[in-house]
């Protein structure tokens, strides 16, 4: 699979639009190559920069696999019309929060999984409720990397 946004390239800088510093909606994400026999798929986006822990800003499970991409500014809410269901983001909301460093550059990593089931969790599941549920189904996953520094 191949992940990738018309907002940024791998690696690249996220655009303050989809900051706290910005509009703070989510970006346009798209994907391909997605296995055939997936059942759903599954985005979570963290920043392993942050201090003490990894902070989640973003988790959505149970998108159809007919989907290919996200468009830019995901309503925050539980569910994405036909396009799946959001978790809770470290923020303490559903949807999307975006980059917001206390200090430095921060990386964000974008991760889609192609997984062989769907979750079927309720509404605000977190990320590790979601690791535990895709543990031996995910048949391949693919990873966007945005980088952000507030000015």
């Amino acid at each position: 699979m191949k992940l990738a946004s018309s907002a940024f390239t791998n690696n690249g800088l996220i655009p303050a639009q989809y900051t706290c510093d910005g509009a703070n909606v989510s970006p346009p994400l798209n994907w391909d190559e997605v296995p055939p026999e997936t059942q759903s798929l599954a985005l979570i986006v963290d920043d392993p920069d942050a201090p003490e822990q990894t902070f989640v800003h973003w988790v959505i499970y149970d998108i159809s696999p007919s989907v290919n991409q996200l468009p830019e500014k995901i309503p925050v809410g539980q569910t994405i019309a036909g396009s799946g269901v959001q978790g809770a983001n470290d923020f303490g909301n559903f949807g999307y929060g975006g980059p917001c460093p206390p200090s430095g550059t921060h990386r964000y990593f974008f991760q889609i999984y192609a997984l062989d089931k769907k979750l079927s969790l309720a509404a605000g599941a977190s990320k590790s409720q979601i690791i535990t549920a895709i543990a031996g189904h995910v048949l391949a996953k693919s990873e966007l990397i945005g980088r952000y520094k507030r000015p």
